[in-house]
């Protein structure tokens, strides 16, 4: 397909298409706009990065893993009687 066909069915000028096609750069309207010309709009999607897991299916796996460790119970010290501190 020349430049010129591209140009018409992207609606974008030729000059245009000359200039992304050197590696000039251009908007994120006028990539989709050329990609629809050329029936290549599913390989925007390979430029995403991979989601990863949400940070509410973290959340409910870290709440469903059973604990490694637990801790032992402290041991609290004898209360002591409270003095005002002025006693003899």
């Amino acid at each position: 397909m020349s430049q010129e066909q591209v140009a018409i069915r992207s609606g974008l000028s030729r000059r245009t298409v000359t200039a992304i096609e050197n590696g000039e750069g251009s908007t994120l309207t006028t990539l989709v706009a050329l990609l629809r010309a050329l029936n290549a709009l599913d390989t925007l999607e390979s430029f995403l990065p991979d989601p990863g897991i949400s940070p509410m299916a973290m959340t409910k796996m870290l709440q469903d893993a059973p604990r490694k460790y637990t801790s032992k119970p402290r041991k609290t010290p004898p209360p002591t009687p409270w003095k005002w501190g002025d006693e003899k």
